[in-house]
């Protein structure tokens, strides 16, 4: 092509356009090679919990439900909410995503940890600043093939009234589904669905794939490295800040990439900071 390009300007164009097509492909390629893990390939169960703050957190964890909506979006894959529950006056409390997707939970892992968010507040009649917390926990989709057992002695199942959209028969009846597993104490839930029998369905594919997640670690106690990161939802913990206010700034505290454009960020432009680190962690494997 740039060979036809020294005898018709008219091909330098396209030329062009087939150079920024073949680097975004080797881009991909090379970040790619750097899953190394099994369940890299696997689609990722995304959870968003508000900190300590009311409105403001559960704004902020909003913030965050539509930024990894966008940044699914943006990679050509599809997001479904399996679960949410809204704030008393603005945001969520909580919120989990089924991302589905090539190497979803591959790029999507190193997302675990506490997001800090500084702003003034649309809250605040006093215009004054805030700092507000959430944090965000990663896990890899259960694959088909993989069996794993869950007694019916080990878990508790409860319903109740769905606080979320889902028709007529919202609030009317108990299609939502909650379940502990006894063992580990882990609770999941579902209410987006439009059945009881379709969210009990969904909550136990999300506590599989979060049991999964212990078996891949083969011992108990070591649940806790695998989201070494997610601390306390507070101060000194967070593993990202994203500034509004006095100035504009997105910066990971791992990796220190730095981005100003907060806005596009926000907007789901994540691959610098999701880049760095699965670089960073490559190197140190």
């Amino acid at each position: 092509m740039l060979e036809l390009c020294l005898e018709d300007n008219e091909f330098l164009q396209e030329a062009e356009e087939r150079l920024k097509r073949l680097r975004s492909e080797v881009k991909r390629w090379e970040i790619e090679r750097l899953f190394t893990e099994e369940d890299d390939k696997a689609n990722a169960f995304l959870n968003i919990n508000a900190g300590a703050g009311g409105t403001e957190a559960q704004d902020w964890a909003e913030m965050l439900l539509r930024m990894y909506v966008r940044y699914a979006e943006e990679k050509g894959w599809k997001s479904e909410v399996v679960d949410l529950s809204p704030g008393e006056e603005a945001g969520i409390k909580s919120a989990t995503l089924l991302i589905r997707g090539e190497y979803a939970y591959g790029y999507l892992k190193g997302e675990t940890g506490v997001h800090r968010l500084v702003r003034i507040s649309p809250f605040d009649a006093s215009r004054r600043r805030h700092t507000s917390f959430a944090s965000v926990s990663v896990f890899p989709e259960t694959p088909d093939d993989i069996k794993i057992e869950i007694k019916e002695s080990d878990i508790k199942i409860e319903t109740f009234r769905s606080s979320g959209p889902g028709g007529q028969h919202v609030n009317k009846t108990e299609t939502a589904v909650r379940i502990t597993h006894l063992p580990t104490g882990i609770v999941v839930q579902c209410q987006n669905e439009r059945s009881q029998h379709q969210n009990k369905a969904m909550a136990l594919k999300l506590l599989k794939a979060k049991l999964y997640e212990l078996e891949r670690q083969k011992k108990l106690e070591k649940w806790k490295e695998i989201h070494k990161n997610q601390k306390e939802i507070a101060w000194g913990n967070q593993i990202r800040s994203y500034i509004l206010q006095p100035y504009k700034l997105v910066k990971d505290h791992r990796t220190n990439v730095e981005r100003s454009d907060a806005e596009r960020v926000l907007d789901g432009d994540l691959d610098d900071f999701i880049e760095a680190y699965l670089y960073a962690q490559f190197k140190t494997t």
